[in-house]
């Protein structure tokens, strides 16, 4: 497996495997391109579209919340959460990555569905509560604030 996602915001949504990325580890272009081929197995080849100094920082970036075991969500509610909201963007890079990704890390069809249609239903309800301007001391007292 190639993971390739949040490199849209760079590059992988897949297991975690390996230690959340150092400053100093991939602190150039060439040094970040380096670190991709050790972590994943290969440069896709859109890393080279990415400007030289936006690399490494989206690099660290990607590395730390994809490739760590040290964070707080596991990789399918990652992937099921980004799957929601490249749908939304659209984008369609991410989501055939997401799907891949969700279905990789144990996702359902179900649970693919459901967490599209949540994002439906968000974006939905937020068109109803900002195009008809809906008070919000209201709504939060009403909600229970």
């Amino acid at each position: 497996m190639k993971p390739l996602h949040t490199f849209l915001l760079l590059a992988a949504l897949a297991p975690m495997v390996g230690a959340p990325v150092r400053s100093e580890e991939a602190s150039t272009p060439q040094a970040a391109k380096a670190d991709i081929q050790a972590t994943i197995g290969s440069v896709p080849t859109f890393v080279t579209s990415v400007a030289d100094s936006a690399l490494p920082g989206l690099w660290q970036q990607t590395k730390s919340l994809n490739f760590s075991k040290d964070t707080a969500l596991d990789a399918k509610t990652k992937a099921l959460i980004s799957l929601a909201v490249a749908a939304q963007i659209p984008c369609t890079y991410c989501i055939w990555e997401d799907t891949n990704s969700a279905r990789q890390s144990g996702a359902t069809d179900q649970e693919i569905g459901e967490a599209v249609a949540i994002a439906g239903l968000t974006r939905n309800w937020s068109t109803i509560f900002n195009g008809m301007q809906v008070d919000m001391a209201t709504f939060k007292k009403e909600l229970g604030d």
